[in-house]
């Protein structure tokens, strides 16, 4: 969770970043129409804006800042959360008519588009749609804001070059075939207890057959189950680890340019492409804010300091680092992710869980 910048009353553990320039430098946005204008007005009157994400302090810190210097005047509060407590928490507040989030972004796409679909959201044509890919926005709610890839992390000194494998069907033979050196050295999201990583585990089974087969060969090395991405980074770095599967490549590519223990290879096959989406709260107390912040999220000069940290970004006319479209599959902003949130489905998904997870266990 983010620690202040600044001493902030009504809201903990928020970061707060306000600047005191002459309001005129504010000016409508090259392209956007003139109606704009009144938007720019109606958040400045407003003051401030309050977000619920879940990317890292770090990674916003220049994405915030650039937005001061485009809106000064408003006071940014930055509430760096885990997603479930950013659902959990936003939809308590919302229940309970207490002040929240005006702005919601998270990378728990499933958790995003219930919040959509049960009345959370309020709709907004912004100016940036066009821009935008088609899967990346639904019912002009829902805004896909970056387009990151789920890779596999690993130790260099613990796999060399020649042994990483670079497929799905590779990484499962080389888990087999040396079983007893991989054994306690495997790690992955917690699909019982991570949001994210029970999507990713779904889109795995819902592109192959052979997930199950794959998640048999990590289940006999006893791997270690996690609930978020860093721990997993920080184990596969001082070797505790040798290889993190389903890890958010983002984080990951930004831990491994400065540290050159760890190793990030994106599967041929296929590699699984999330985005964190972010809608404008029904309820936001400071709606015109927020909806200048999500713009200037989805605008070329946003998108493009995201790409400089890692967050890769959504549009294709931002320079930034790319992944073969025919190995991508991106996972579509829509209403099809509430199938994995239906009780069921999650509760037979997690029964076949760890069931493999036992078979494994017998393997050993």
């Amino acid at each position: 969770m983010a620690t202040p910048v600044s001493s902030i009353r009504p809201i903990t553990a928020m970061m707060a970043m306000a600047v005191t320039i002459t309001p005129a430098l504010a000016q409508r946005p090259a392209g956007y129409p003139r109606s704009y204008d009144q938007l720019i007005a109606d958040a400045r009157a407003e003051r401030q804006v309050r977000i619920y994400a879940n990317a890292d302090r770090a990674e916003m810190m220049p994405v915030v800042a650039a937005f001061r210097r485009r809106y000064p005047g408003i006071t940014v509060l930055y509430a760096d959360l885990g997603s479930t407590e950013i659902y959990r928490r936003f939809v308590a507040e919302t229940r309970a008519r207490r002040p929240s989030a005006d702005l919601v972004w998270s990378s728990a796409m499933d958790l995003q588009v219930k919040l959509i679909n049960d009345g959370f959201a309020q709709g907004y044509a912004s100016p940036e749609k066009p821009a935008l890919p088609p899967t990346a926005v639904w019912k002009n709610m829902g805004f896909g804001v970056t387009a990151e890839p789920i890779g596999i992390v690993y130790n260099r000194k613990l796999v060399p070059e020649a042994r990483v494998p670079r497929t799905h069907a590779a990484l499962e033979s080389l888990l087999r075939q040396q079983r007893p050196y991989f054994t306690g050295r495997v790690t992955t999201f917690d699909p019982a207890r991570s949001n994210v990583g029970y999507l990713y585990l779904s889109e795995d089974f819902a592109t192959t057959r052979d997930t199950r087969s794959l998640l048999e060969a990590i289940a006999a090395t006893k791997p270690v189950l996690s609930l978020t991405t860093e721990p997993m980074l920080r184990a596969v770095a001082e070797g505790r680890q040798a290889i993190a599967y389903n890890v958010i490549g983002s984080y990951a590519l930004e831990r491994a340019r400065t540290d050159p223990r760890i190793g990030v290879a994106f599967p041929r096959d296929y590699t699984i492409v999330t985005s964190r989406i972010a809608f404008v709260a029904h309820d936001a107390a400071h709606p015109a804010a927020a909806k200048l912040f999500l713009d200037f999220l989805l605008s070329r000069e946003g998108q493009t300091l995201l790409a400089a940290r890692s967050l890769w970004p959504v549009r294709t006319d931002v320079r930034a680092r790319r992944l073969p479209s025919a190995q991508t599959r991106p996972i579509r902003v829509g209403p099809q992710l509430l199938v994995n949130l239906d009780r069921v489905k999650r509760q037979r998904f997690l029964r076949d869980w760890t069931a493999i997870l036992a078979t494994g266990a017998q393997q050993r």
